[in-house]
């Protein structure tokens, strides 16, 4: 998401550091780039009017023009309004999250059209109160328009194991969400989740339908799930929702396949509603909380140094990070420990989901895409460690020729991929081999090039 965006700005910053003392004329120009790149990104009109009207008012001026780093200063102002638009006028509020502050059952009522991933979103949710917050949890389907919407809510609840309303065939909306609400309250449930009917536009009815239910339940949160994809479509929608239904809070869909995220910049600005949550892949555990000090730090290329360490946080396990550390200190690192540090790596998104959240990636951007990252490489090199015997992953000196021509066939894959993966192992133990023989000291005074394995490794690479 912002790939598009975030490359255009990175280019107008760097210009701008390239100039070192700015004039009046400089700063001008950048916002002109900024302004376009904006409507490129498909952000609507008015919130580019307001936001490069604010950042000139700051921008141009004796305290960029006269600092000692002018570009760093501009880069810091854009920084700013950019937090400002995505959060608003409260950041606090925006970063807080769901207000569960409540009387139990907490009822949160889902809204959006047909086809924006609400049902999969209700699930996503409700998986995420259960385990992040230990939430016990109830869902309802109250679509009774789209053909099994009620039995695609209950296998997915299944999924996640987060207990569904029974449905009763020919009962009404209003009707189940206040059967679900009696049952939560009597089940000792904390949050009861309503999925209300999908709509292919703007329906009357179906409108008229969601403020009923609203009015019968008063949800302390209404959510509505838009489908980044669409653009000012899904503004325009998040815009007719508030004005109708009334809504607390925007969810947006399939921002993993939205290089521009102009909806994002766009639904704030527009509905004075903030986003709480972004869809980033189909699994149900691909929900992340919107946090607009990073989003804004990632679309300028400065990373996103938290979000990786509380991802590494909740894929790790604490005592297996332990052992692994005394093993190394040790040098008993063996092809176990690799193939646990792949599944690592793979939970957490993969090379390109963690590239993306260090800092300054965007500047090294077509490296990257020429360097050709593979990630299903992952996979198969998981593959070709569990097609070794336990003597094998134990002490990799007895794999022989033939021994890897019949792991490459148990595992798919080729010779020279064994061969490679076995190289990048040898590689990763000299590695550890040095760090322990250089000690802290050595560690201070050679650096890292007095660890970086010969040319010719190119770990995860083809």
């Amino acid at each position: 998401m912002f790939e598009s965006l975030s490359n255009r700005l990175t280019g107008v910053f760097d210009r701008l550091r390239r100039r070192g003392a700015l004039s009046e004329a400089d700063v001008e120009a950048a916002l002109r780039e900024i302004r376009v790149a904006l409507l490129e990104a498909d952000v609507a009109l008015p919130v580019v009017k307001s936001f490069v009207d604010g950042v000139k008012a700051k921008a141009v001026g004796q305290e960029v023009i006269r600092s000692v780093t002018p570009a760093q200063m501009v880069v810091k102002i854009v920084h700013d309004h950019l937090v400002a638009t995505l959060a608003g006028d409260d950041a606090a509020v925006a970063e807080a999250g769901l207000d569960l502050n409540a009387p139990a059952p907490v009822v949160i009522m889902m809204v959006g059209l047909q086809g924006s991933g609400k049902t999969t979103t209700t699930a996503k949710l409700a998986r995420h109160l259960k385990e992040r917050q230990r939430k016990k949890v109830m869902m309802a389907s109250l679509d009774v328009q789209r053909p099994a919407a009620q039995e695609q809510l209950a296998v997915l609840g299944r999924q996640v194991s987060v207990d569904t309303l029974p449905f009763i065939a020919g009962e009404r909306p209003v009707a189940i969400a206040k059967r679900a609400h009696e049952a939560a309250r009597l089940g000792g449930y904390d949050v009861l989740m309503l999925d209300t009917a999908g709509r292919l536009h703007i329906d009357e009815a179906l409108m008229a339908e969601a403020a009923a239910v609203r009015d019968a339940t008063h949800p302390t949160e209404t959510l509505l799930v838009a489908d980044a994809l669409t653009g000012q479509d899904a503004v325009n929608v998040a815009k007719s929702f508030a004005e109708r239904v009334g809504i607390t809070g925007i969810v947006l869909t399939r921002v993993d396949g939205d290089a521009r995220g102009g909806a994002a910049l766009s639904m704030r600005a527009i509905t004075g509603r903030p986003i709480k949550f972004v869809g980033v892949g189909e699994k149900l555990d691909a929900l992340e909380a919107f946090q607009p000090d990073r989003v804004a730090g990632r679309i300028l290329g400065m990373g996103d140094i938290v979000g990786l360490v509380e991802k590494a946080a909740e894929t790790v396990e604490q005592e297996d990070a332990e052992k692994l550390a005394l093993k190394i200190q040790k040098g008993s690192f063996d092809l176990d420990d690799l193939a646990s540090q792949l599944k690592q790596l793979r939970k957490m998104g993969g090379m390109s989901s963690l590239m993306g959240m260090l800092p300054g990636i965007g500047k090294i951007k077509k490296q990257i895409d020429e360097a050709n990252i593979d990630e299903s490489l992952l996979k198969r090199q998981e593959a070709i460690i569990s097609s070794m015997t336990r003597k094998e992953r134990r002490n990799p000196k007895v794999l022989n020729g033939s021994r890897r021509r019949r792991i490459a066939a148990g595992s798919g894959t080729t010779v020279p991929e064994v061969n490679r993966l076995l190289k990048q192992y040898q590689d990763m133990s000299d590695m550890m081999r040095k760090a322990q023989k250089l000690g802290k000291k050595g560690l201070m005074r050679h650096g890292l090039p007095g660890l970086m394995p010969g040319r010719g490794s190119r770990p995860f690479g083809r």
